[in-house]
């Protein structure tokens, strides 16, 4: 693979993010996640997956280059349906998932950790949703997981400022379990997933299933209504203004249209 690596500790897949130099999210890097759980599925050796990223960050974010590419609202929407799809295999998925997190886990990034099971941050992180800063929105169910972690109203904060929270924040909001000194992250979370490793896969993936109930059939339809609105929005001239200002390293100036 060219953007994902991983070696196998006590039934634990150490899988590493590694596209230079803010590990962003493209298409081919959300391909490889997918294909990267075709290959362990079925790898009685691998129980256990921990999620982190090479360098300073676990990802800082879509790839914003890619969307200047995209020629219609219509084709952005299928592209937020596919990373959907993507990242709902990732919270379904039968073995135990972890992200940890260090540096940045932005946009894409942070939607991207969401769907693991479980998010061990370093108190230091940066986690946050900005796309309304670059006159878009969430679209890899970012505006449906977020506030099932944090509640509506922080949910809502976030999104409206486009502003990050730490690690430690995270932790008091109920977006990650555990908050870490930086140095000391991937160790921690290294040993926490080896006990779980211990336990029955079986039974691990029947908590799995059954934890998906907690998900009400309101969800999904959010979630799709998310990617439809992912292409409207991209329509917008503001989207345009938005993206621009962001390649720029400009302030973008909204007008509603």
């Amino acid at each position: 693979m060219e953007f994902l690596s991983w070696k196998v500790e006590e039934g634990v897949a150490i899988v590493t993010i590694q596209r230079p130099p803010a590990n962003a999210l493209s298409r081919g890097l959300i391909l490889e996640v997918d294909e990267m759980l075709s290959t362990v599925e079925n790898d009685d050796a691998i129980r256990v997956i921990v999620l982190h990223g090479e360098g300073r960050f676990f990802s800082a974010g879509a790839d914003i280059k890619e969307f200047t590419e995209v020629s219609s609202g219509e084709e952005f929407s299928k592209l937020a349906s596919s990373g959907q799809k993507v990242f709902e295999r990732l919270e379904t998925f039968s073995k135990p998932v972890i992200a940890a997190i260090h540096g940045a886990a932005l946009g894409g990034g942070l939607e991207l950790a969401m769907a693991c099971h479980i998010r061990y941050v370093s108190e230091d992180a940066k986690l946050g949703l900005p796309e309304l800063q670059l006159g878009l929105i969430p679209g890899f169910a970012g505006t449906q997981r977020l506030p099932r972690y944090v509640g509506v109203a922080k949910a809502a904060e976030m999104l409206f400022t486009s502003e990050p929270i730490s690690g430690a924040e995270a932790v008091q909001a109920g977006l990650a379990t555990r908050a870490f000194p930086a140095e000391e992250l991937l160790a921690k979370s290294l040993e926490i997933a080896k006990k779980i490793a211990l336990k029955s896969p079986v039974t691990l993936k029947a908590t799995i299933d059954m934890l998906q109930f907690g998900k009400h059939p309101a969800y999904y339809d959010g979630v799709k209504a998310e990617a439809d609105s992912f292409g409207t929005v991209f329509e917008s001239q503001d989207a345009k203004e938005g993206i621009q200002a962001f390649l720029e390293k400009r302030m973008p100036t909204f007008t509603g249209k």
